[in-house]
Parts: structure tokens; C-alpha cells; sequence
């Protein structure tokens, strides 16, 4: 496993981070996760040297949170938790968001609520201190929270040794900016991956310029990018795959086209010894900019096939090679 420091921090985490998203279950994900298997997983990636931790009170209403304190008791110093505050679900406070799983999610980065959302962290994850506290989404309208009183009542938990750095997530290049302007930035967090490469225009040449860790979800497209998920493969219609504009890759014939440039990778995976899941992670975290990828699991094979991702070096020219293979797929439609 490959170490990299979160930003200017010193805080050395594993390349491969594990995301526990789908851990807080749902819906959104189909098949629910088996919480025993999830600890399980998480032990396993722990084992194989991963020791970044992502996630969040939202991903499952405080489940994902509960079931990474459960499985990091006895090892609490070995690992880098990364968690977050920004969504609320259960008043009025903040500005409407999304409905997810037959909750209203409210976007806040209020003082009052970043205090109520980190004692209930701390609680489910079993620790009295966060590595890396990200705000999970910027404030909006009309709950529009200014950066600099959310940047203060963070400033507050750091001096207070409950957090340790502070992070950001889905900014835009403006917004990050705005919070580097009032405190310390470690990292920023934000979707990419070889098919969803928006970040390169702007976000990760200037994390690399600043030297602000990158922390990268999504990297796999759910699963796509693994070869595993076929042509014929359904989806019910609450599940985030299910959504064309949210994963347009899905669709029949864009899923078809990603299959039959995997297939093309196979020299690629018998070269390195690799599955197409750990090309895909290595590839990412070669890229300029990114310092950390996050992948999800859910079972110990995942997990111990994603880590192993994390001492995977691709050669320049395969790299260039799997850059020219997804550029000339185009933009979905």
C-alpha cells in the first residue's frame, strides 16, 4: 500500500481509501448490506494496509457511522477517520436538498448544528476525536450559512482537539477557495473517475498547486468499471444506477460501449495480474491531482481486491493508452 498525506496535515492515509456509503445501505443501493459482513469488510481492508475511512452521518440516517465504530473498536489509532456534517434530516433548519429514502435532506452549515452533528458522530463512531471533518455539501439558499461562520465554529472543534483538519466537499472551484480564504483546507472531496473527468479542468490542477489532498468517490462509477455488472443486469427504479442523469453510463447502449472497451483491457490486466477494478483505482490515483481514491465494499473480497489496488504502479505508456481508450468514448448522451 502506497501513503500520501492529507494536504499539509502529516496525516499519512492509504492511497486506497474505503468509502462506506453504500455500509449506511438503502434504497438507493438495492440488495441491503449485512452490517456483520460490512465489519468484516472493513477489518479486511484494514488488514491489507487501507487505513482511510470515509464516511458520513447521511449514509443511512447514522448507520454507516455505527457500523465503522463497531468495526475500528481495539484499532482506533491505526486509522484515519474521515467524516462529515453539512446534511440534516430531522427538523427544519437548513435548506431543502434531495428526498432520499422517504427523508427530506436539508443542506445546513449552521454553528448550531455542527455541534449537534459532531457529538452524534463521535457517539456512533465510538472515539473522541475525527481526523478529517468535511463539510458534506456548500450551503444554499435559503438557509445560506456564511463560509465564515461555518469556517469559525470548525476552527472552534480543531482548537479544541475534536477534529484535526478540516475538509470540503462537491465545491465548485470558487466555493473552495472561499473556504481556503478563512482556514486551513486539507482536502476536498468530489467526484471523478476516467469516465466523469470534470475535476480536471480546474479542481485538481489547483488541489496539486495548492497541495490540498484529493479525495475522489465515484471512481468505479458504482461498480461499472469493475467488467461485473452486464448488459442484461436491472436495476429498481429507486436505486442510484437507475438514474440516467445522475449515471448516464447506465443507460443500455453507454453500458455497452464501457463493456467492450474493458474487454479491450485484457492484455492490460494479464500484464499487471490485476482485475479491472484495481486498473481502474490505479489508473485514478495516477492521475495529476489525486492523492487518495475512495471505493466501497461490501464483502471482503471487495475489499481486499480494491486495496491491492493500492500497490499497483502503471506504466507511463498504459496509463496515455487507457486515457486515449476512455477519451474516445465521448460525452454519454
Amino acid at each position: 500500500m502506497q501513503y500520501r498525506s492529507l494536504g499539509a496535515s502529516g496525516i499519512e492515509a492509504s492511497i486506497v481509501g474505503l468509502g462506506t456509503w453504500v455500509t449506511g445501505g438503502g434504497e438507493v443501493w438495492g440488495a441491503d448490506p449485512e452490517d456483520q459482513e460490512s465489519v468484516r469488510a472493513i477489518h479486511a481492508a484494514l488488514d491489507a494496509g487501507v487505513n482511510l475511512i470515509d464516511t458520513a452521518p447521511g449514509y443511512g440516517w447514522g448507520r454507516s457511522e455505527s457500523v465503522v465504530g463497531q468495526a475500528i473498536q481495539g484499532r482506533r489509532d491505526s486509522v484515519v477517520i474521515a467524516t462529515k456534517c453539512g446534511l440534516i434530516w430531522d427538523d427544519d433548519r437548513g435548506s431543502p436538498f434531495v428526498v432520499l429514502n422517504g427523508k427530506m435532506i436539508r443542506r445546513s452549515l449552521r454553528p448550531d448544528t455542527i455541534v449537534e452533528e459532531i457529538e452524534r458522530s463521535l457517539r456512533y463512531l465510538g472515539t473522541d476525536y475525527i481526523d478529517l471533518y468535511q463539510t458534506h455539501w456548500p450551503a444554499i439558499p435559503p438557509d445560506n450559512t456564511p463560509i465564515d461562520e461555518t469556517m469559525a465554529a470548525l476552527l472552534k472543534l480543531k482548537e479544541a482537539g475534536t477534529i484535526r483538519e478540516i475538509g470540503v466537499c462537491n465545491c465548485s472551484l470558487a466555493e473552495l477557495k472561499e473556504n481556503e480564504a478563512v482556514a486551513s483546507i486539507a482536502s476536498h472531496q468530489f467526484r471523478y473517475s476516467m469516465l466523469w473527468r470534470d475535476a480536471e479542468q480546474d479542481i485538481l490542477p489547483y488541489c496539486a498547486q495548492q497541495e490540498i489532498a484529493t479525495l475522489t468517490y465515484m471512481s468505479l462509477e458504482q461498480g461499472l468499471l469493475t467488467g461485473k455488472i452486464g448488459i442484461d443486469r436491472q436495476f429498481n427504479e429507486n436505486e442510484f444506477r437507475a438514474n440516467e442523469e445522475w449515471n448516464p453510463w447506465f443507460k443500455r447502449e453507454n453500458r455497452q460501449k464501457v463493456l467492450d472497451l474493458l474487454a479491450g483491457w485484457s492484455p492490460m490486466t494479464e500484464k499487471y495480474d490485476c482485475s479491472l477494478a484495481q486498473l481502474a483505482i490505479a489508473w485514478t490515483a495516477a492521475q495529476h491531482g489525486v492523492t487518495h481514491v475512495l471505493v466501497g465494499a461490501r464483502n471482503t473480497s471487495q475489499a481486499v481486491d480494491n486495496a491491492a489496488a493500492g500497490a499497483l504502479c502503471l506504466e507511463t505508456q498504459d496509463i496515455e493508452s487507457i486515457r486515449g481508450d476512455v477519451e474516445a468514448l465521448g460525452t454519454p448522451v
